[in-house]
C-alpha cells in the first residue's frame, strides 16, 4: 500500500544517487541481495541480545539494499530470473529472521509469533501463485500483486515491535489479522475476478 506512495520520492533520494555510484564497479546484484540478506538475518541474534536499536538498523539496512539490488540490475540491464529468485528467498529469510529474533528476546511470545509465520505463509503463498497465472506488466521479473500488506508496512510493524516491547502481543494479532486480511483479498480478487 505504501510502495506506490513512497517509493519515487524514496527511490529519488535514496536509491537512485547510490545506484549511479555503484554502476561504475559492475558488482554483481546479487552481492547487494546477499548483503541485504544477511543484514536483516543479523537482526534474530541482535534481538536474542538485547539489542533493539541495533536489530532495526539492520532491518533498516536490509531494507534499503533490497531495494538497490533490483534498481541497479535494471540499470547495468542484466536482470535475471536467478536474481529475482534469490531476491524473494531472501526477503523470506529477512522476515523469518525477525520473527525468531522477536521471540528470542521474550520466548512467551511464543504463539503470537507461530501466528505471524502463519500469516506470513500464506499471504507470500497468495503472493507467488496470484504471480504466477496472471500477466506481467511491471519492470519485476513477474506479475507484482499489490496488497494491504507489504514490505513497508510489514518493516514498520517489525520496528514497532523491536522498539515497543511492552506493546508486542496486540501489534503481533493487528499485524496477523492485516496479512491474513491481504492474503485473503488477493485470493478473493484472483479468483472472483479473473475472466478465465
Amino acid at each position: 500500500m505504501l510502495e506506490r506512495t513512497i517509493r519515487p520520492a524514496f527511490q529519488k533520494v535514496f536509491v537512485a544517487p547510490l545506484v549511479g555510484l555503484l554502476l561504475p564497479l559492475r558488482l554483481n546484484p546479487d552481492v547487494l541481495t546477499v548483503a541485504g540478506g544477511a543484514a536483516g538475518v543479523a537482526a534474530a541474534p541482535l534481538l536474542y541480545f538485547k539489542l533493539p536499536w541495533a536489530a532495526l538498523g539492520a532491518l533498516l539496512l536490509s531494507g534499503w539494499l533490497d531495494t538497490i539490488d533490483g534498481s541497479y540490475a535494471r540499470a547495468r540491464g542484466v536482470s535475471s530470473e536467478k536474481g529475482s529468485a534469490l531476491d524473494i528467498v531472501s526477503d523470506r529469510a529477512v522476515e523469518f529472521s525477525v520473527t525468531l529474533g522477536l521471540f528470542l528476546y521474550a520466548p512467551g511470545r511464543g504463539l503470537e509469533c507461530v501466528v505471524m509465520l502463519g500469516s506470513m505463509l500464506l499471504c507470500v503463498t497468495s503472493f507467488l501463485v496470484v504471480g504466477i497465472f496472471e500477466k506481467n506488466s511491471s519492470q519485476k521479473s513477474f506479475h507484482y500483486s499489490e496488497g494491504l500488506m507489504e514490505r513497508a508496512e510489514s518493516f514498520i510493524f517489525f520496528g514497532l515491535m523491536m522498539l515497543f516491547p511492552a506493546y508486542f502481543s496486540p501489534l503481533a494479532w493487528v499485524f496477523s489479522a492485516l496479512v491474513f486480511y491481504t492474503a485473503a483479498v488477493r485470493m478473493y480478487e484472483f479468483y472472483f475476478r479473473r475472466s478465465v
